[in-house]
């Protein structure tokens, strides 16, 4: 929301210096984002009077003008580089041609001798051409200084010839063309929150000034209150079903004939100029000015091309119509649109059509002044992507008792402005009117915020904002202002007050301190999920975190892509699908890191994946990949030549850290070789709880599914993921760790080398070991793999080491012994090999 000093004066009584109106708009909820000050930036620039314009000596379109700027404008020293003589301006150096008088290269083509114009010195910064003037010669003249056009001050993109300024401003010669001209008004953008759609008007602003101190709200200017000389020609109708009638409760509309759409005056130019609109004619200019004004969107029609009464309706499957942005929109069933016996005119709340806009041929106008349904005109202007000043205020919500105001307004405007005569005002329907009126207890200011303030302080405040109060002591009865949609409440009137008192002013309190050492509040799942993160990142990997969206063909490689995860409006056409796993998105990174020159990578990350669009599908997973040589204990080469590329065992390895992290024995789990279709079907595998249990997968990610995705590496890609809800909760009640279980006896280590079928898989005979005595074997593992045609057909030898653990006493030699065919008879069952000899 912009607007500018002298704009904000009009409906607000005050001496406050704009630094103080700045700083109270900041503390009453109003945050002022930019302040600009066309003081400073076109301070240089000053009112001046062309002497004599002769024609150059060596250019046919330039001219050189001794140009009067007042005293001591010839006196420029230079500065950067800056100017241009075809575009309306000269620069150079040298002496002027007497006091005050400077020598000008000029290409404008409306340069000429007795003219009122607006000169740079040289060493003057143009904001039009963001250059700095300069000491130069044009063509072999001296030229030090140069006459402005509107696009080089900023004030319009005209650039065809140099400002050209009334005689009027002969009187002015050598003052700062900023004040001769009223340019010295300050403007100020705000932040308006949502919930604020007053605040979109200047004298919604005023009025929190006002309330908070800042000086006295004027009288509201009520427009044209006349009942008007004739019957409006033009019917107004509402035309919707019970269903929606409130997507257009009122509107009313006035005609005024025989106006002249002349170009608005200079005043009502700056001040839209000012606040970044650009003007039109007098006819869109003052509903503009209207807009934000009084936060009241009107819009004008040229009476003579419609046709037949004009009516509010809902839109129709396969109408259209061109807007006054040059687009053509198609509308649908659930759109409000202002339409004729042609057709469709314009959406309302949103935007008109170009048929139906007034030009410099207008006669007759037809204002429409109407209330439209917030959600409704959202909804059309988010589907249309379509943003205006008229959406971006109905959406919020206006005053829904303003439809009269605003069309008294633009009628008086309009008559002196442009003249004609006004019929009466046709209307239809009646305004939603709200009469919420509130139960308000003053004391609840204090239970709120602390702050202790008197009744009649409290009073004074919510009557300034436009309250209406009655009541006495602690039963008052508080009606809310139609213009304050988002006041429902007493908590809402409280903070009403305390943002007009300040909230600087609410004094600070210490949380209360609970006595002893607080207790736990995070859930098992969300340890879990911390746990991972230390225990990935103590293994040298870097937790990365990626989109939640990705392509549709990266969701289908990985299980997912059906329609239920398909987002209805995604943000791009690569974020388009929900991810059913988190390895694209690592994926994605490794990519990137890839091209940027990082070859050695170990990523991991912990987040959501949807598997369904119900509640339970949505779980939290953990994934990690390695890329290149980046295994536990660091990648790149290395002097020794012990450089080697990741494989399926260090993402099985980063997989069983994860689960002993989190407190899980991967002892207990089985592994198998199922492992989804994204990884290579030989070099992959999955970790099993039972038959239906998966705990994790893990594995070489499948080469040809990483072309498919045009992904890069110049080796494997190994990496696990688990579902953190797959692992079976902690059935300990303890909240501290066991005990520390250590022996003093030395441990004991045996090698065993069975004969076996070549598919029966090491964990299996690892596993049957351990399950020949719990107690004693600490520790099972495989340290040699023999294949050979000497051993049998389908044969392998598979060697492991057991380590004997003792607690109570030193093992004896039989102790070892019983020890050992008891693992030997584990084996041989669960496997159906045979000890070597």
């Amino acid at each position: 929301m912009k607007f500018t000093l002298s704009w904000l004066r009009d409906h607000l009584e005050t001496e406050a210096s704009l630094e103080e109106i700045t700083q109270t708009l900041n503390l009453i909820g109003l945050e002022v984002e930019a302040v600009e000050n066309p003081a400073e930036r076109l301070g240089a620039f000053r009112v001046a009077r062309v002497i004599e314009a002769r024609p150059h000596p060596n250019a046919d379109k330039l001219r050189v003008c001794i140009v009067d700027a007042g005293d001591g404008a010839g006196d420029g020293a230079g500065a950067a580089a800056g100017g241009c003589a075809g575009a309306g301006g000269g620069e150079g150096n040298g002496k002027g041609k007497g006091q005050g008088a400077v020598q000008v290269v000029c290409g404008a083509p409306n340069a000429r001798t007795g003219m009122i114009g607006v000169f740079a010195p040289t060493g003057t910064y143009i904001p039009g051409t963001d250059v700095h003037l300069k000491s130069a010669k044009i063509r072999g003249v001296e030229s030090h200084g140069m006459l402005c056009s509107e696009r080089e001050l900023e004030l319009s993109d005209d650039h065809e010839g140099i400002i050209e300024l009334p005689e009027s401003a002969a009187a002015h010669v050598g003052e700062r063309y900023v004040d001769v001209m009223g340019l010295d008004d300050p403007v100020i953008e705000v932040g308006i929150t949502p919930n604020r759609p007053d605040a979109l008007a200047v004298r919604g602003i005023a009025r929190d000034l006002a309330a908070a101190g800042l000086g006295r709200l004027k009288k509201e200017r009520k427009g044209y209150v006349k009942p008007g000389t004739f019957d409006c020609p033009i019917a107004i109708e509402l035309d919707f079903p019970e269903d929606a009638a409130e997507a257009c409760p009122i509107f009313a509309g006035r005609l005024i004939r025989g106006v002249e759409n002349r170009p608005s005056p200079s005043w009502l130019q700056q001040r839209l100029r000012a606040i970044g609109l650009r003007p039109i004619n007098a006819l869109v200019d003052i509903t503009n000015y209207i807009t934000y004004d009084r936060a009241r969107p009107l819009h004008v029609y040229d009476a003579a091309t419609l046709k037949g009464a004009i009516r509010a309706r809902l839109g129709r499957r396969g109408e259209s119509f061109l807007a006054l942005d040059g687009k053509t929109y198609e509308v649908d069933e659930e759109m409000t649109v202002i339409a004729d016996d042609s057709g469709v005119l314009g959406l309302g709340g949103v935007i008109g059509g170009e048929s139906t806009g007034c030009t410099e041929a207008t006669t007759d106008v037809f204002i429409e002044s109407a209330y439209f349904d917030p959600v409704r005109t959202a909804m059309t202007g988010r589907r249309l992507g379509i943003h205006s000043d008229a959406r971006y205020r109905f959406e919020r919500g206006i005053d829904p008792l303003s439809a009269p105001l605003g069309i008294a307004l633009a009628t008086e405007m309009i008559l002196e402005i442009c003249g004609g005569e006004p019929s009466r005002v046709e209307m239809a329907g009646t305004p939603p009117e709200r009469n919420l009126v509130i139960a308000f207890d003053p004391h609840e200011v204090m239970r709120l915020t602390g702050l202790a303030l008197k009744p009649a302080r409290i009073k004074t405040i919510l009557k300034a904002l436009g309250f209406g109060i009655a009541g006495k002591g602690d039963a008052l009865e508080v009606a809310v202002p139609s213009w304050r949609p988002d006041v429902h409440g007493p908590a809402d009137l409280v903070e009403e007050v305390i943002r007009i008192e300040g909230i600087d002013k609410v004094p600070s309190a210490p949380m209360a301190r609970t006595s002893g050492v607080a207790r736990p509040v995070m859930t098992e799942p969300q340890k879990r999920l911390r746990l991972a993160r230390r225990t990935l990142a103590a293994r040298g990997m870097v937790e990365a975190v990626t989109w939640s969206f990705i392509p549709r063909r990266m969701a289908e490689a990985f299980g997912g892509g059906t329609e239920e995860l398909t987002l209805a409006n995604p943000i791009s056409s690569e974020m388009s699908d929900m991810r059913p796993s988190l390895l694209p998105g690592l994926l994605v990174a490794a990519q990137r890191n890839r091209d940027r020159g990082f070859v050695d990578l170990a990523l991991f990350e912990a987040g959501q994946v949807f598997h369904g669009p119900a509640p339970d599908a949505q779980r939290t997973a953990v994934a990690g990949i390695r890329v290149g040589s980046q295994w536990l204990i660091g990648g790149g080469r290395h002097w020794d030549g012990a450089t080697r590329a990741v494989d399926l065992f260090d993402a099985k390895a980063d997989l069983e850290a994860l689960l002993r992290g989190l407190g899980f024995d991967p002892a207990r789990a089985q592994i198998v070789r199922k492992a989804p279709g994204w990884f290579h079907p030989g070099r992959s595998g999955a970790l099993k709880l039972g038959p239906k249990t998966t705990l994790g997968v893990f594995g070489v990610l499948h080469p040809g599914l990483l072309d498919a995705l045009d992904f890069s590496f110049s080796g494997p890609v190994v990496g696990f993921e688990m579902e953190l809800e797959a692992l079976p909760l902690s059935r300990k009640k303890a909240r501290g760790k066991g005990p520390l279980e250590l022996s003093d006896l030395q441990p004991v280590r045996r090698d065993f080398a069975f004969l076996l079928d070549r598919e029966v898989p090491a964990a299996e005979v690892v596993r049957a070991a351990r399950s020949a005595d719990k107690k004693l074997i600490s520790d099972v593992g495989v340290f040699d793999v023999f294949e050979d045609e000497s051993l049998g057909p389908d044969k392998k030898s598979l060697a492991i080491e057991v380590t004997l653990q003792p607690r109570d006493e030193t093992l004896t030699e039989a102790a070892i012994e019983r020890i050992a065919k008891k693992i030997v008879a584990a084996v041989e069952k669960a496997t159906g090999g045979t000890l070597r000899s």
